[in-house]
């Protein structure tokens, strides 16, 4: 959800507001993915990276955070939400982690979308915590060499059970991965649009959708 800052900036606003409108586009985005019938988004709430930032805006978006996981229960409910958590809970204040679990808790009844929010999260760190702990199993006997397999490591990633993404959508004209779902978009499309995330609304999302739909997708085969 790349561009909150810039798009603050242009407005002549501080980037802490580019934030605030954001959680208005992931409100209209789950929205509209549950409307449309998908089986799961994944948004990129916090890189393992995005630590480096101000120590200012990193406190004003976990305040952000925890004010969601509150605000937006009822809507949460109402679309019948499943939410669910991807990355390390370490560094994550105490009161977010409790709020972001009672949400967890509260949706988990439900049968609908899967809303993943990858919080503190890396693809190389996920794919050394998945490694640990396959090589714990090895270790334990739990798990022979022999065995290891893709499913195996799948198994092993801060997804597991979740299918692996078809389309991945990128804000504000970034042009790379940025670290994110490294193992799991081995075959995603990619679509790429210059409009920062505050501007992404369900007219950006159909082009993105329309785009994919368009796409051949071979997996490394012929059709």
């Amino acid at each position: 959800m790349d561009g909150n800052g810039r798009w603050a900036q242009r407005q002549g606003l501080p980037r802490i507001d580019g934030h605030r409108r954001g959680v208005e586009s992931v409100r209209r985005t789950s929205e509209e993915c549950t409307r449309l019938g998908m089986e799961q988004l994944t948004l990129y709430c916090l890189s393992s990276e995005n630590w480096k930032r101000p120590q200012q805006e990193i406190d004003f978006l976990m305040h952000l955070l925890e004010q969601y996981m509150i605000e937006e229960r009822t809507t949460i409910m109402e679309n019948n939400l499943r939410v669910r958590m991807i990355g390390r809970r370490e560094d994550i204040p105490d009161q977010v982690l409790k709020e972001l679990d009672k949400t967890v808790e509260l949706s988990s009844t439900n049968d609908g979308m899967w809303l993943n929010l990858a919080i503190n999260y890396g693809g190389r760190r996920e794919l050394v915590d998945a490694i640990q702990k396959i090589a714990a199993d090895v270790a334990s006997g739990q798990q022979s060499v022999e065995a290891i397999s893709e499913q195996t490591v799948s198994e092993n990633l801060y997804t597991a059970g979740l299918d692996d993404p078809d389309l991945l959508v990128r804000t504000a004209g970034e042009m790379r991965i940025s670290n994110f779902l490294l193992w799991q978009i081995s075959y995603a499309e990619i679509w790429v649009t210059e409009a920062c995330w505050p501007e992404f609304d369900e007219a950006a999302l159909h082009q993105a959708i329309a785009s994919f739909a368009g796409r051949n997708r071979k997996f490394g085969g012929l059709n």
